[in-house]
């Protein structure tokens, strides 16, 4: 099974492809395979973004890259994601049945946290990565703090990223930084690589 570790190693960027038409999620998950710098996550809401991972994965599979799926909320929903070709999940809370599920199927897990509650029983559940959601609205400051009890929890600062914060969540303490509208949006993934370089 793949860690986070290993997955995000020298990879600060995690580029979400949300309700991205399937050709063009692809070209973007290239893009983000080819910059070294990054991982890609397809939220699977829908039945066409279910469609949208397992292109993205099968692109994935050629080159040797790795693709997860995102907003997985149901334990239902971890087995399409491995059934699709994703080898991670990430969500945008922390469900318990879902950790277990995910790692059932060999697939390392991201819940998402907003709280030091949340970020212990996460880690109780076995989850070294988490996801700081909405960091956004957090703060960097949230996660400078929140590391102070928690110094070994490496943190994935997602929602409302984009070129103008992503420093300072880096500086704060955040391992990566999962970035949606930012990456989607036209030239906004080449803006966001030039901060990350």
């Amino acid at each position: 099974m793949t860690d986070f570790a290993t997955l995000l190693r020298g990879k600060p960027l995690m580029a979400i492809l949300r309700n991205v038409p399937i050709e063009r999620a692809v070209a973007l998950a290239e893009a983000v395979w080819d910059s070294g710098l990054g991982a890609v996550e397809v939220p699977i809401q829908t039945p066409e973004a279910v469609a949208c991972l397992r292109a993205v994965a099968s692109a994935a599979a050629a080159r040797g890259a790795l693709v997860g799926a995102g907003t997985v909320v149901t334990v239902e929903q971890v087995k399409v994601a491995a059934d699709a070709g994703a080898v991670f999940t990430v969500a945008p809370g922390l469900d318990l049945d879902v950790v277990a599920a995910s790692a059932a199927a060999g697939l390392p897990h991201l819940p998402g946290v907003a709280t030091p509650s949340e970020v212990h029983h996460a880690r109780k559940a076995g989850c070294d990565w988490l996801k700081a959601f909405p960091a956004g609205s957090l703060g960097a400051g949230w996660l400078r703090e929140v590391r102070g009890p928690f110094p070994d929890v490496r943190f994935v600062a997602t929602g409302g990223i984009g070129p103008h914060n992503a420093r300072d969540f880096l500086a704060a303490g955040a391992d990566a930084l999962g970035v949606g509208g930012a990456v989607t949006r036209e030239g906004g993934l080449a803006d966001l690589l030039a901060v990350l370089r």
